[in-house]
């Protein structure tokens, strides 16, 4: 008797158990789990890349230009201002240069808690990034690179230099 019963308790445990929804069962039952997806970066760690832009030099010359990427070609104009994308634009806009890119204060070590934005908003002001460790974002390779600037010419006089990785 005692085993039937407790073959009928099991029954009727097992049929109140399937009878849940899995919403019910997950819900009321065992904790809560989200998985998240850990997001991958592609940084550059090749060897270190010194770049530099004379004062008064014609930043339409190759040379004048630092070409990371088929997309991204790094200059600077000789009217001051700030750094662009030549090959996307034909001079500095304060609030977007250079076009294609996302830049951060910090290295790429922390980059997951890095807050990407155009150039300007990341430095505020770009006399004063001279020293700064800054992480560049290619944003259509969705690739990221490490960048200090060594030098920045003030007085309208264009010049500039950093040291960036390379792929």
């Amino acid at each position: 008797m005692i085993f039937r019963f407790s073959i009928l308790i099991f029954g009727i445990s097992i049929f109140l158990f399937s009878s849940c929804s899995d919403d019910t069962i997950m819900g009321s039952m065992m904790p809560e789990e989200i998985e998240e997806e850990e997001e991958t970066f592609v940084i550059y760690t090749g060897s270190t890349v010194s770049f530099s832009k004379a004062d008064e030099s014609d930043p339409t010359d190759a040379a004048n230009q630092d070409r990371i990427t088929e997309d991204v070609w790094i200059t600077r104009g000789n009217e001051g201002g700030q750094i662009f994308n030549i090959k996307k634009e034909d001079s500095s806009n304060k609030n977007a240069s250079p076009a294609g890119t996302e830049w951060s204060l910090g290295t790429t070590d922390e980059i997951s808690d890095l807050d990407f934005k155009p150039f300007r908003d990341a430095v505020e002001s770009p006399k004063d990034v001279v020293g700064k460790n800054l992480v560049l974002h290619l944003i259509d390779e969705d690739e990221y690179l490490q960048v200090k600037f060594t030098s920045w010419s003030t007085g309208k006089a264009g010049g500039f230099a950093y040291e960036r990785a390379s792929k």
